[in-house]
Formats: structure tokens, C-alpha cells, sequence
């Protein structure tokens, strides 16, 4: 007679990826899952940690892997921790002459809207444009400007950023 274990798992199912951004290097990331399993999580295929709480990390592009620890499945979901110039230089010099947001474009649905101090829309850019410092073909002065983040999933961010000339 031999005696063996028999577990109930499945590959899990992400539900929901929660993310805390819009700083340099302390952003987060937090992985809702479920499924019959024992599951630990990554965010480089590699490094596997029970906790599905990833913080300190740099603003970019990071794929999360949920692993079942019985070998029945991993999945994965890529993540993007947004950030944004806190100024820009549009002189033709091709070094920031654009303002942007980090990595947008791998975000469907993003818009950011520009706004002078007096709350006056100069720029409607979509996920994977930027803004060149220009408003009915006249170049904007030195000075700071306000933004609205809109992602597609209704999440606001605002803040303000400098045009250097």
C-alpha cells in the first residue's frame, strides 16, 4: 500500500491588478487573484514571493506572473506604472521636446488633457501622443501647466509640469 497527496489546484485567475504610481521609484503593484491553488507571484518570471504586494518599484513596463506552487499553471498580465516629465524643452534639440507620458502608449483608452493657470484646454493628446509646447500654431511661453490623466478604466490623475524655453 502507498500513501500519497492529492491536491486540488488550477491555473488562477487574475481578477483585478491595483496599481499605485505617478512617482520616480516607490511605485506599487498589487495582484488580485483566484482560483483552487496555492499561488505565489512575480513580476519578473523569476523571483517568486507569496505576498502579491510589489512595492519601491520604478515607474515603467512590468509583466506580473501568478504561479500555482503544484505545477498546475502560471498566467500573466503586463502592468505599466505611468509617470511624467516634471518639465520639457521643445528647442528642435531632439532631448525632451516633447511632453509625454511614460509609457502611455501601452495603455488603450488613456487621454491627458493641458491646461494653461487659467484652466483653458490648449491639448487633447491620445495614449500614444505628445505635446510640443504649441497652441494654434504659436509657441506657448516658459512657464508651469496643468494636466488631467484620464485612464481607460475612469482612474484620475492631475498634476502640473514646466515648459522650458
Amino acid at each position: 500500500m502507498k500513501n500519497f497527496n492529492v491536491f486540488l489546484s488550477n491555473p488562477a485567475k487574475i481578477t483585478q491588478i491595483a496599481t499605485y504610481d505617478w512617482t520616480d521609484d516607490n511605485n506599487a503593484i498589487t495582484v488580485f487573484a483566484k482560483g483552487l491553488g496555492d499561488y505565489e507571484y512575480s513580476i519578473d518570471g523569476m523571483h517568486y514571493q507569496d505576498s502579491p504586494y510589489f512595492s519601491g518599484l520604478p515607474s515603467g513596463e512590468y509583466e506580473v506572473y501568478v504561479h500555482d506552487k503544484h505545477e498546475c499553471g502560471t498566467v500573466s498580465q503586463d502592468v505599466f506604472l505611468l509617470m511624467y516629465p516634471r518639465f520639457f524643452t521643445p528647442n528642435n534639440d531632439t532631448y525632451n521636446d516633447l511632453w509625454k507620458v511614460r509609457s502611455s502608449e501601452f495603455e488603450p483608452g488613456l487621454t491627458v488633457k493641458i491646461f494653461d493657470r487659467d484652466g483653458k484646454l490648449l491639448k487633447e493628446l491620445s495614449n500614444n501622443s505628445g505635446w510640443n509646447g504649441i497652441y494654434n500654431g504659436k509657441e506657448l511661453p516658459s512657464t508651469d501647466y496643468w494636466f488631467v490623466v484620464t485612464r481607460a478604466n475612469g482612474k484620475e490623475y492631475r498634476g502640473h509640469f514646466t515648459l522650458k524655453r
